[in-house]
């Protein structure tokens, strides 16, 4: 039968959207996990940072090695390998009762992460060079689907029968999703005797780029607004009076709020974008992403919290296709592929950080400080690649 590219990134799709659904199911309830399960009562904020960061730290760290592997044995067995040890660690998070032992694991699953990556990878190698970047746009909306859904599913389970069972949930849906990278991923365009750049000689053209170094800083620090908030957001619903009994259904429906907004909102985010300019839509983005954060510092009522969440993803959803579309601008096609890698290491680096600084910063200024930092931060940086970044005048028809 004819390879078919199109065939091949649905069933991809299919697979990083029940990816994404499976982390968001458990993992933005960890705070309640640690506190109700693990007995964690003293440094909630320090001990969620540290679990949500530590697991990006450490893929952060293994992910040259699985790339040296995935360029010898191909990007779909690094997929499936990800894919059924990402399962087999949800399930034996069940089991786990000691704190320590909890990070033991959270490590193991970044040492052994890599699906989502894994995927796009092998959709940008196995696509039409003309196809390329269309197919990683129609990428990019699998894990925000995905992440709709499972924070839903996640606080229904953690309301109904508890949190600890959310990660068998967890465990069952990325097996789904291994077994579909197994029987229904292709991978054609693969040739073990090619020779391939190292990482410094990526790191190096990269750095020739400035235009594109300038992405991947915007890039990092978005990813660091992101996840800077988000391990505190389960405590912020506890300190407005939400009730234990419920605080993962009511998380659970404002973690989903952003995602909502981001999936309504982002196809005509990339519309304007294509039409006026991306530097003017990610300039918006990140203008609306920070004030939305100010507004939330003064927020004291679980609903209109939920309202600002959404307003703030109605906005905030111009940022990432803006920032895929300059890359495609600013990047030659021959580096296309390895422009994404790299902007993927940028996004885990943010990743890592942003929990681990929320965490702290909770803990120390307190979390409505953290949403005042935030929203500052992301000002500062719509203002500074506005009038220091690099220019462009009118996206070409050709972008994707």
């Amino acid at each position: 039968m004819e390879f078919s590219w199109k065939r091949n990134l649905v069933t991809l799709w299919i697979g990083v959207f029940f990816c994404g659904m499976a982390y968001t199911i458990s993992i933005p309830f960890l705070p309640i996990f640690l506190h109700t399960e693990l007995g964690i009562d003293k440094g909630l904020e320090a001990w969620s940072g540290i679990t949500f960061g530590i697991t990006f730290l450490a893929s952060a760290l293994i992910a040259p090695y699985w790339g040296s592997l995935a360029d010898k044995y191909g990007r779909k067995p690094m997929l499936i390998r990800s894919g059924f040890s990402l399962s087999v660690l949800y399930f034996a998070t069940f089991f786990v009762h000691d704190p320590y032992l909890f990070l033991v694991v959270r490590i193991l699953q970044g040492l052994l992460a890599g699906f989502v990556p894994a995927s796009i990878a092998l959709v940008a190698t196995n696509t039409p060079e003309k196809e390329v970047g269309y197919a990683l746009g129609v990428m990019s909306t699998a894990g925000a689907a995905g992440s709709v859904i499972g924070p839903l599913v996640g606080g229904f389970v953690s309301h109904w029968v508890g949190n600890r069972e959310s990660f068998l949930v967890s465990g069952c849906v990325v097996l789904v999703a291994a077994f579909i990278g197994l029987f229904g991923a292709k991978e054609k365009n693969f040739n073990r005797s090619a020779v391939r750049s190292g990482v410094l000689d990526d790191l190096k053209s990269a750095v020739h780029n400035r235009s594109f170094m300038a992405i991947l800083g915007v890039t990092m620090l978005v990813a660091t607004s992101v996840m800077i908030v988000e391990p505190l957001l389960t405590i912020y619903v506890l300190q407005m009076g939400g009730s234990q009994s419920s605080a993962s259904l009511s998380s659970g429906i404002i973690f989903s709020a952003v995602g909502v907004a981001t999936v309504i909102a982002a196809p005509r985010w990339g519309k304007l974008g294509q039409k006026f300019s991306y530097s003017k839509t990610l300039f918006i983005g990140l203008l609306g992403g920070g004030i939305g954060n100010l507004l939330q510092l003064g927020t004291h009522h679980l609903l209109a919290f939920g309202i600002l969440r959404f307003s703030y993803g109605l906005f905030f959803a111009a940022v990432y296709p803006a920032l895929n579309a300059l890359i495609v601008k600013f990047t030659d096609p021959s580096f296309r592929g390895r422009a994404f890698s790299l902007n993927q290491s940028a996004t885990q680096l943010g990743t890592m950080s942003g929990p681990i600084i929320g965490g702290f910063l909770g803990g120390w200024l307190g979390i409505p400080l953290v949403f005042a930092i935030n929203g500052l931060a992301l000002i500062g940086v719509a203002f500074f690649y506005k009038y220091r970044g690099p220019k462009q005048a009118l996206v070409e028809s050709s972008v994707t």
